[in-house]
């Protein structure tokens, strides 16, 4: 790559128009990471660990002096059914949500979905208690 194309590269915004196709190793697993295989231009996180790193402010821009490690945290849904995944910087604690890529890992994904409904925030043995102090009866309908 000549010098003329590198300085491009790194200008303000260029990752928002153009593909990043740079691999890289994972700062959590160690594992190498590939755009091949993603389903997208775009390849922002770990498909093994799901971890990224805090290196944008608005997606594509780079301008983030953070660099903490983003963890994943959680997983949603978009209107169109589509999963992204929701990573929150060890370091400064920021947001960001990016979509989920085609070679991410299943199970990483299901227990980070699952993780709510097997960490309530109250205990399981009162659900029946608490299912009665909102009105209901507290038992399962069996028809």
């Amino acid at each position: 790559m000549n010098r003329e194309n590198k300085k491009k590269k790194y200008e303000k915004g260029y990752y928002k128009t153009h593909p990043c196709k740079d691999s890289f190793t994972c700062k959590v697993c160690g594992r190498p990471v590939v755009s091949a295989g993603a389903g997208t231009d775009h390849r922002n996180h770990c498909p093994n660990c799901l971890s990224s790193l805090h290196v944008d402010i608005e997606p594509g821009d780079r301008e983030s002096d953070c660099g903490g490690i983003m963890d994943p945290i959680a997983v949603w849904t978009r209107k169109n059914g589509e999963w992204a995944i929701i990573h929150r910087c060890r370091r400064c604690g920021k947001l960001s949500s990016n979509r989920i890529a085609a070679d991410d890992n299943p199970m990483k994904l299901m227990s980070i979905a699952m993780k709510p409904l097997c960490l309530p925030p109250f205990p399981l043995e009162r659900i029946e208690e608490l299912t009665l102090l909102m009105g209901g009866d507290g038992t399962l309908s069996r028809k």
